[in-house]
């Protein structure tokens, strides 16, 4: 079977030989996916809903995955026990959703080694949270699928990190845009950040007439304002990561090494 985009680019981001946990699995096209490529052992397809558990039973039956993927009724990770699992995947839910099943799972969060997120909203705060509760963040991605931008991160336990850059303090500018989107200079990025640039100035303008109309929106074209420095703030340094990229090739050589 093929995935979209957006399960694609999670499929990627899960560690091969892993046992995957997928809370929220919908119709289960993740984890039946990951047992056909063989990248993967064995899988628990969660859901809260008895509908999607029922279609995603359905879909694991017709490909005659059974004995490879258990289905299971969970609101959040409260049926997960302990060690079940490696990899825990969560997708396709908002970030305050997202928030409260990792804290309210505590008890069988400890057992996994990565996590894969693509929360739908609340993305900065999510980064945050991971940051504030014992995880790294080593990788990002974005896809653009049906006119729409997904992110999605993986992290993992620090005590398994370890010594790593990305325990360096995040800068406000990489909480909110991404430390690895911005210095991969990822394509996606820049569009998003010219587009909220655009509305972000296009609110101010707005705001100014309505200002020489006596109308007063003080306080909130402070936050814009404030918004919009962030933005040009992560432009300048995406920037600067494409200058750094092109001085290091004009001191290349032809034939890629380095000239003295």
């Amino acid at each position: 079977m093929e995935l979209s985009l957006r399960l694609s680019a999670i499929a990627d981001m899960v560690t091969e030989g892993n046992r995957l946990v997928d809370v929220g699995c919908d119709h289960g096209y993740l984890p039946v996916y990951l047992i056909q490529k063989k990248k993967i052992p064995a899988a628990i397809a969660a859901d809260i809903g008895k509908g999607p558990l029922s279609r995603a039973e359905e879909h694991i039956r017709r490909c005659g995955l059974e004995s490879y993927i258990e289905t299971r009724l969970s609101d959040g990770l409260k049926e997960i026990r302990m060690g079940e699992g490696d990899s825990l995947v969560m997708a396709g839910m908002g970030g305050p959703l997202m928030e409260r099943i990792l804290s309210e799972g505590k008890n069988s969060l400890g057992g996994f080694r990565e996590l894969i997120l693509q929360p739908q909203s609340d993305i900065p705060h999510v980064r945050r949270f991971l940051l504030n509760n014992g995880f790294c963040i080593s990788e990002e991605e974005m896809v653009l699928e049906d006119g729409k931008l997904y992110f999605i991160m993986k992290a993992v336990p620090e005590d398994i990190v370890g010594t790593d850059k990305d325990m360096q303090p995040w800068t406000e500018e990489e909480l909110l845009f991404g430390r690895y989107l911005l210095g991969r200079r990822h394509p996606l990025l820049k569009k998003y950040l010219e587009r909220e640039l655009r509305i972000r100035e296009s609110i101010l303008e707005n705001m100014r007439k309505a200002e020489q109309m006596g109308e007063s929106a003080f306080g909130r074209r402070k936050e814009v304002e404030e918004e919009r420095r962030q933005i040009l703030a992560a432009l300048k340094k995406y920037e600067s990561k494409r200058t750094d990229s092109l001085a290091g090739e004009e001191i290349s050589g032809a034939d890629g090494r380095r000239l003295g």
